[in-house]
């Protein structure tokens, strides 16, 4: 019952940090839009039914029962249609309108119909006398900042986040403490995690290392970094170590004679180095088996940055790949295929690893609390970059069009001609109907794979 509970904790955080980060999201719209003098009429938190909303001056505010996602509203997002003018005959173009001949009115197909109909709706929400405080009626450059705001508060919080993390937290990093001791020599290329009877004993595990065990010094020469010690090991095949370990707050001298063995050679990033032939290239080394206890280790605040940079370029690689990505989602959710555990994720997809991380007993409350804010603070960062794709209705929609406006206005200024009207956002209606089908369609995916084959982060 208290794993349940725990994992249902997990779940809620991740909902209220959710339901938060959207709810500043929104803030970031919100502030600059009323500094501007654009008349917001609702702010909202969430989707569906409205569970609560109260009226301050001109804006409603108000809580809705699905909280993945909100909105403000401003009034006189597109503006209004050029009046008069005759329709043309639709040939090649599917925005057109269609004339035939004895109609008193030319007919519109669906697709034109789309943006009518949002021309219309913007329209609607400007009252008499407020033309002036529509947001198409706004300079460029604030209506970038307007819709800029919104992902923008998502950086600020992953900043935010990632600063908690890592300089009160910590990041793991491998100390000089051993952590894991093999039993037996294994060939690199094994695939078995178990030793065969008779099989030799590794030269820790002969010469009595154990787990806790602290390396102080590896003959004469002081250890400050678990590299330092592998290296050292490494090099020193069939020689004869004096290995000087801390247990239990008292030194001792351990002899440990590292065996030369075949190890994979890495490159500098990590990655195993693959000969002429594609197979892994292999280095003549000592070996000792031994592994690092991880310890947490504070960064300074030079790392934050860094750290979002890195998460944010993650996220568009992610992005860029989508459609490879999303095609092994489908494989793996309706074959017998692994889930990617780097790959995307849904909502409900994270809310299922924060309920695994809390409810696991083995992991220190510091651990948990970590591993929450670094979910919270890659949310944050999946926030802003993906508000930042220039499809309408995303923000990066609206900042993609105020652009292409302010280009239009600077080309007219260049060769004095008349100031051009504000691009009409409305005629990407159709576009934005598919992206919204396609996001739609993405998110059930995603939902359905972590439902029957979620990311298993624990094995």
């Amino acid at each position: 019952m208290d794993t349940v509970l725990l994992f249902i904790l997990g779940v809620a955080v991740i909902v209220v940090g959710l339901a938060v980060s959207i709810g500043l999201h929104e803030i970031g719209h919100l502030v600059p839009a009323k500094l501007f003098g654009v008349k917001v009429t609702q702010y909202m938190v969430g989707f569906g039914p409205t569970l609560w909303s109260k009226r301050k001056g001109e804006t409603e505010y108000g809580i809705k029962a699905i909280p993945l996602g909100g909105y403000i509203s401003m009034i006189g997002m597109f503006p209004p249609g050029k009046n008069g003018g005759a329709a043309r005959n639709a040939t090649t173009g599917m925005f057109n309108a269609l004339v035939q001949e004895g109609d008193p009115e030319p007919k519109k197909n669906a697709l034109l119909t789309l943006a009518d109909d949002a021309r219309q709706a913007s329209a609607d929400t400007i009252g008499e006398g407020e033309d002036h405080r529509a947001f198409y009626q706004l300079p460029v450059a604030k209506r970038i900042i307007i819709m800029f705001g919104g992902p923008f508060m998502n950086l600020v919080i992953a900043i935010v986040l990632y600063s908690v993390l890592l300089m009160g937290f910590g990041t793991a990093q491998a100390s000089t403490t051993v952590g894991s001791v093999s039993a037996c020599v294994l060939p690199t290329t094994s695939t078995s995690q178990t030793c065969a009877a008779g099989a030799e004993a590794a030269p820790g595990a002969a010469a009595g290392l154990k787990p806790g065990d602290t390396l102080v010094s590896i003959d004469g020469t002081p250890i400050t970094s678990w590299t330092q010690s592998t290296d050292i090991i490494r090099q020193s095949p069939g020689t004869p170590l004096a290995v000087v370990i801390e247990r239990d707050g008292k030194q001792q001298t351990l002899t440990i004679t590292p065996k030369l063995t075949e190890r994979y050679t890495f490159d500098s990033s990590g990655a195993i180095v693959n000969g002429a032939d594609g197979k892994p290239v292999l280095t003549d080394v000592g070996f000792v088996g031994i592994g690092a206890a991880s310890e947490m280790v504070k960064q300074p605040v030079t790392a934050v940055l860094p750290q979002v940079g890195s998460n944010v370029g993650a996220v568009v690689h992610m992005i860029v790949n989508l459609p490879d990505r999303l095609v092994q989602v489908a494989n793996a959710a309706f074959g017998s295929g692994a889930r990617d555990p780097n790959g995307p994720i849904s909502v409900v997809g994270v809310g299922r690893v924060a309920g695994e991380i809390v409810s696991i007993d083995t992991i220190p409350v510091s651990d948990k609390i970590a591993s929450m804010l670094g979910l919270l603070a890659s949310l944050n960062v999946a926030l802003f970059v993906f508000n930042l794709i220039p499809l309408m209705p995303l923000d990066g929609g609206h900042i993609a069009g105020a652009l292409w406006d302010g280009i239009r206005r600077t080309f007219a200024k260049l060769f004095r001609r008349p100031k051009p009207a504000p691009v009409d956002m409305a005629k990407l209606m159709p576009l934005t109907f598919a992206v919204v089908i396609v996001l739609g369609g993405m998110s059930l995916l995603l939902i359905y794979a972590d439902i029957v084959k979620p990311i298993n982060l624990f094995g």
